[in-house]
């Protein structure tokens, strides 16, 4: 059975396409989300094989959902829109296909059909994540674990990154969270606006840097405005003062 999570802010179109996909014999819908924090959060949890979102939603859109997913468990995605602009966006995201509002049971069939497809063929969502992060100069928001959940918090709120092999330590001046992914991936998703390497382990916010102080070989320790010190290699030093310098 495909599993399959769908996600739009309207009960009745949420309701029509249940309904819809019920009658496909080969799929099963796993999780039903009114907004794209909820959606994101049973993206984490179920692992459907492809959600469909709705491009206009509350707290996050679909967009924003897609750019913000795990690269290596992503799910196929069928975006839902009701405006035309938006459905080059979701064919340039790479997405599996769009729905146009308001749209029929053949074309749905049409679509499930481009899904079995992909599936065949071992596709995922993986794609359609890298482009929709590069679209975006940088990412304001970042979705973290939180107990059985997951929040968003603000990316200025990240004092420093601390990579442990294929997770990364995210440290705010209030607490910390663990990210199942590597400190490469998540710079490239945060941007390079505020982030910056310190060491090959560790990034830091620039904004959250309150002084600098020169140690031995050319290696500096940063004092962090929550009173954090963390060691400056020297191999990223010049990159983080012209960082510093603009």
């Amino acid at each position: 059975m495909i599993r399959v999570v769908v996600a739009d802010d309207e009960a009745p179109a949420r309701e029509k396409l249940e309904r819809w996909l019920a009658d496909q014999p080969d799929m099963v819908v796993v999780g039903v989300a009114e907004d794209g924090l909820s959606a994101a959060q049973d993206i984490e949890q179920l692992r459907p094989d492809v959600a469909f979102l709705d491009v206009q939603m509350p707290l996050l859109s679909g967009l924003q959902v897609a750019g913000l997913l795990e690269l290596s468990s992503a799910p196929l995605i069928v975006f839902v829109t009701a405006f035309d602009e938006h459905a080059v966006k979701a064919f340039d995201l790479n997405a599996v296909d769009y729905l146009l509002k308001p749209y029929d049971q053949d074309r749905l069939a049409r679509t499930v059909q481009r899904v079995r497809e992909r599936l065949h063929a071992k596709e995922s969502g993986a794609k359609a994540v890298a482009i929709g992060r590069a679209r975006a100069s940088s990412c304001e928001r970042l979705l973290v674990p939180d107990r059985e959940r997951l929040q968003l918090i603000d990316a200025a709120s990240i004092e420093w990154l601390e990579a442990d092999d294929n997770y990364v330590h995210v440290h705010t001046r209030a607490r910390s969270y663990l990210l199942r992914r590597t400190l490469q991936d998540l710079l490239s998703q945060l941007g390079d606006k505020h982030f910056v390497r310190i060491h090959k382990s560790t990034a830091v916010n620039i904004n959250a840097i309150e002084s600098l102080t020169p140690l031995f070989k050319g290696d500096y320790e940063i004092h962090l405005c929550s009173s954090r010190i963390l060691r400056l290699s020297r191999r990223y030093r010049e990159a983080l003062f012209a960082r510093m310098g603009q």
